[in-house]
């Protein structure tokens, strides 16, 4: 039988886990590295970037094309574990199941 309110109340409910996980998301923190760690860039869990470390060594006028290489090789390694942690609380709020289409608001 066909259940309606049952139905509502189940999105409802994964609507108000989808915010809870997009909050959770703003607060945490990952950190992508490049050069053994040289260069850190720490990126929220939405991909906005907090910080960016760089070793002093690494700070050389004569090595700016290799310093602005692995800025933007340590800002891709953050915005990939951004992702995969995007994509671990989506899986937590379906319950793992693969709801084509559904992808975090923002």
């Amino acid at each position: 039988m066909f259940n309606m309110q049952g139905i509502m109340k189940q999105a409802q409910m994964m609507q108000k886990k989808m915010e809870e996980a997009q909050e959770k998301l703003s607060q945490t923190e990952v950190v992508g590295e490049s050069g053994a760690g040289m260069v850190k860039i720490t990126m929220s869990g939405k991909s906005v970037v907090k910080k960016v470390e760089i070793d002093k060594s690494l700070i050389v006028p004569e090595d700016a094309e290799m310093l602005e290489d692995l800025i933007v090789a340590a800002c891709n390694d953050a915005q990939s574990k951004a992702e995969k942690m995007m994509n671990e609380g989506l899986k937590n709020v379906t319950g793992g199941i693969n709801i084509p289409g559904l992808k975090l608001p923002f």
